[in-house]
């Protein structure tokens, strides 16, 4: 609380002396993102922006500055918490100082946490249901509704797994043991559910990881947790499309919105494991066209730091170049046990993970 009171009270600070408040941020954008060589992954430069009340609309975002930060003050004494999407509407009877989109408020949210130096889950502010899911022999101990419980994630769960809350720091959720010999974080809630039915994570000893699409912060950071603390090697299948190449960037390297807090939630030494051009060609997989959309993203994506590698430069411009893309599924082209009993024992096994 002493962190974002001191944001409020800089600002008052500011107009008391006769000031117009201002505040600096980090520019957020790719032209501003830097590769941290002490963390291995990408973070803001020191380009900056300034944000001041010298217009209505700077006055107007420091008004939602304060009145978000009492809220989020008033949760924390309360011990309650919010989602993200629940403070927007929150915010329709503050007056002049209500957001108008939600894409407003959760800017802010991230404005908050990179001037206070803390993280959301510190304000009580959680996302709307990820949909992520952990499925392996990993013995975890987690907050309930009755206080701290164990909980294996094979033995006590359905075959959907252990719902990943959205704080998964220590005092909230303890990693307690685990014998797995690494994590596969899994794009697709199809192919999730694939590996659990053909028993993959028993036979290969492994902890899967339902992302749910983009994975939220908690998931990212659960993944880093099994990383460090548990010295796991972590892969990230996903689909063969530029969208995808995101999601394995999200997680190795940080993304672009919470750059200011790569180290807590990226994992550099993951090891993509998900359908490639070469994939499409070696395994003669069923493919679709790519989009405009698709190639617009896969030229953006040789500019981005995150797949500036010889791999990823090899990969894009190959998938650019057979204009094909194709999804995990496509895999059923040879049968339900083919990616369990062929395709990921093969590339696991040329990582040097099996």
């Amino acid at each position: 609380m002493e962190n974002l009171t001191s944001v409020v009270g800089k600002i008052y600070d500011q107009m008391n002396e006769g000031d117009i408040p201002l505040m600096h941020l980090p520019l957020r954008s790719k032209k501003n993102i830097e590769f941290n060589t002490t963390h291995s992954v990408w973070t803001y430069s020191d380009q900056m922006t300034s944000r001041t009340a010298k217009t209505v609309q700077g006055a107007q975002m420091m008004l939602r500055t304060v009145y978000t930060a009492d809220f989020i003050n008033e949760m924390i004494r309360d011990n309650k918490s919010s989602t993200l999407r629940e403070m927007y509407y929150i915010s329709e009877g503050w007056s002049n100082a209500k957001f108008h989109s939600q894409d407003e408020s959760n800017l802010l949210a991230e404005d908050l946490e990179i001037i206070s130096k803390c993280m959301r889950e510190d304000f009580k502010l959680r996302p709307e249901e990820s949909g992520a899911h952990v499925y392996g022999n990993l013995n975890i101990r987690t907050m309930t509704k009755k206080g701290m419980k164990d909980f294996n994630c094979i033995d006590d769960v359905a075959e959907t797994g252990f719902a990943i809350p959205y704080n998964v720091e220590n005092d909230n959720f303890e990693i307690k043991s685990t014998d797995a010999k690494f994590v596969m974080a899994i794009e697709t809630g199809g192919m999730y559910a694939r590996l659990v039915e053909n028993g993959f994570p028993e036979k290969y000893n492994a902890i899967l990881i339902h992302l749910s699409g983009q994975p939220a912060r908690s998931t990212r950071r659960l993944i880093k947790r099994l990383n460090t603390e548990m010295r796991l090697p972590v892969t990230v299948f996903t689909d063969g499309d530029p969208w995808s190449f995101r999601i394995f960037g999200s997680i190795a390297y940080g993304a672009i919105k919470t750059a200011h807090i790569s180290e807590y939630l990226a994992t550099p030494t993951a090891q993509f494991i998900g359908i490639t051009a070469s994939d499409i060609l070696n395994y003669e997989l069923p493919t679709d066209k790519l989009s405009d959309q698709d190639v617009g993203a896969l030229n953006s994506e040789l500019s981005d730091p995150r797949f500036a590698d010889d791999f990823w430069v090899g990969e894009i411009q190959a998938m650019l170049g057979m204009k094909k893309k194709s999804e995990q599924q496509a895999l059923a082209k040879y049968g339900l046990d083919y990616v369990t009993d062929k395709y990921l024992p093969e590339k696991l096994t040329n990582m040097g993970v099996l």
